[in-house]
């Protein structure tokens, strides 16, 4: 049985202004108060685990003792099947420091050269973590195809260039709403919300 999370602060293991707001956004109907390990100056911990879900518990545990708070962690990226998966774990790190995911996604296209398979995956693990080291994971996905050239000024990272399987237009062109909806992370969202929040 999943421990239940009974607080009403929880810091979001996170630097990524537009990851923290979407996170915020799910948690938001649970009466929580959430905090970013940005605005808390939390230092980011060396990302080495070799799996989304080993990553995200990585970030969660440091935060949660760090802070003295519970928190939660996300590990997302992009999987393209013609790239044997790639850029994966290393998605965010395809976009360089600082982030520029135009040139990231530029590289993804680079690298399929013309490519028959443009089916794709987005991952997202998430991992809640209490001060005490107890931690909760849990992993969503959505499939889709890559579109060329991108598509669409709104989410981020490699939104622009990923449409979702059954749809017309890129996570890039949706309305946040409608992506919150159906996006991998809101996928692993429901089994965390299913075990580890009372509605």
């Amino acid at each position: 049985m999943a421990r239940l999370f009974d607080g009403e602060k929880l810091v979001i293991a996170s630097h990524n202004s537009g990851k923290v707001r979407e996170i915020g956004d799910l948690l938001a109907p649970f009466g929580v108060t959430t905090v970013s390990a940005g605005d808390l100056n939390l230092p980011e911990p060396m990302e080495d685990g070799d799996t989304f879900i080993a990553n995200a518990e990585l970030k969660a545990r440091a935060a949660a003792q760090a802070a003295g708070l519970p928190a939660l962690a996300d590990d997302s990226g992009l999987c393209v099947h013609a790239l044997d998966g790639a850029p994966g774990i290393y998605s965010a790190r395809w976009a360089g420091s600082p982030r520029d995911f135009t040139a990231a996604m530029r590289t993804v296209e680079d690298r399929l050269n013309g490519a028959r398979d443009r089916s794709a995956h987005f991952t997202c693990a998430l991992t809640l973590a209490w001060p005490d080291g107890h931690a909760e994971s849990f992993e969503g996905e959505v499939h889709g195809n890559l579109v060329w050239p991108v598509r669409g000024e709104r989410g981020f990272g490699y939104d622009p260039m990923f449409q979702p399987d059954g749809h017309s237009i890129t996570f890039g062109e949706m309305e946040p709403s409608r992506k919150h909806a159906m996006s991998h992370r809101a996928r692993a969202f429901e089994q965390l919300i299913a075990a580890c929040f009372r509605k």
